[in-house]
């Protein structure tokens, strides 16, 4: 063999025993794909990467990185999260017919470390959607009366199983100080652990930057944050029934419910007598109510303020869900409301029926 080929045949050798290591490879199989023929690879909401199965049900990624990713891959409607690092090589299995978090991987112990939090996230699951099944069983025969206060009651009990839950990702985070802990922070519910995500978001400030997960879950906590606990509410406005033009600003001085809702939205009209009730109660008390609706058509928002007795302050830019309110205090569904302090804080939000009367009577007391 000549000094060429000797030559060649070593450096084949070092192409194939050395990884590179500015990329990670992730080579996969998915069991039972049924339709499935395509696997995503996703950083966030991004989708970075598609393949084809092969005949095998295969597949394999191969991108330049030099740091640790926090990564989903997607089969269909699930998703797998894993870590992968520069000079990893990553070894995926999956069966399609078992659920998201039950996988096997190889070749990363941060992934490794994230299937090590999964038994947490399956509990917490089974038990919301326990509740749920039970709710749904309960509500049968009830009024809409009935099924609000039962709406509380659940409420409470889903807070309450959460609360573990987030005392559990915490722990795990503080275990994990790296990406296998912001994919357990990242699991938390903003409705019942708001502060922890904020908390979690300043302490990752100036860590994992340019990785497209934590650069996401950042720029939504910015976002929370402008309407946590504690924080001014943002000023809006908008016009009476009569035409005047009301500010949020010009009804500081008293507790305020900032109650957003719709002539439209029957939930939001069953509450409407609570509302009513926890008004005249305390409305000598330094109580008081905006109402902003999201209606489009000024006739029948009208009729409901005058059926419902809704005597305090109601305001509109009859532009539905395109009006600004929406954007600004991020209203994903209706009712939505928040409680203010007199000089126009914060201090809690979407309190209903019996809640808003314990809090009322709790501070105004």
């Amino acid at each position: 063999m000549n000094r060429l080929l000797i030559f060649v045949a070593v450096l084949n050798l070092m192409l194939i025993g050395c990884s590179n290591p500015d990329q990670y490879v992730i080579s996969g199989q998915i069991e039972n794909p049924g339709n499935i023929k395509v696997v995503s690879l996703y950083e966030g909401d991004r989708k970075l990467d598609s393949v084809y199965l092969n005949e095998s049900q295969q597949f394999t990624f191969k991108r330049g990185t030099t740091q640790a990713r926090l990564l989903s891959l997607e089969a269909g409607k699930k998703r797998y999260y894993l870590i992968a690092q520069p000079g990893e090589k990553l070894t995926f299995k999956a069966d399609l017919q078992k659920e998201p978090y039950v996988y096997n991987i190889e070749g990363s112990e941060l992934s490794n470390a994230i299937q090590e939090f999964a038994p947490i996230r399956i509990k917490r699951d089974v038990i919301q959607d326990s509740l749920q099944r039970e709710f749904a069983k309960r509500t049968g025969s009830l009024n809409a009366e009935q099924i609000e206060s039962l709406r509380g009651e659940y409420l409470t009990k889903f807070k309450a199983a959460l609360q573990y839950y987030n005392q559990q990702a915490i722990t795990f985070k503080d275990k994990y100080p790296n990406l296998a802990g912001f994919y357990a922070m990242s699991t938390l519910d903003p409705e019942v652990a708001e502060a922890e995500i904020i908390a979690y978001a300043e302490e990752i400030q100036d860590k994992f930057k340019d990785n497209g997960y934590v650069e996401q879950f950042k720029a939504e906590t910015a976002k929370l944050k402008v309407l946590a606990i504690g924080q001014p509410a943002p000023d809006f406005e908008g016009y009476t029934p009569q035409n005047k033009l009301v500010k949020l600003s010009d009804l500081k001085g008293k507790y305020l419910l900032v109650d957003f809702w719709a002539s439209w939205c029957a939930p939001c009209r069953q509450e409407n007598p609570n509302i009513v009730k926890q008004y005249n109660a305390f409305k000598g008390k330094g109580f008081d109510v905006l109402g902003v609706s999201l209606d489009n058509n000024p006739g029948p928002w009208m009729r409901a303020i005058q059926d419902d007795g809704l005597e305090w302050t109601n305001i509109s830019d009859l532009q539905a869900w395109g009006s600004t309110v929406v954007g600004l205090y991020r209203i994903k569904a209706i009712p939505t409301s928040y409680l203010l302090d007199p000089e126009g804080k914060i201090i809690a939000k979407n309190l209903r029926g019996r809640d808003l009367e314990d809090f009322l009577k709790k501070t105004l007391n």
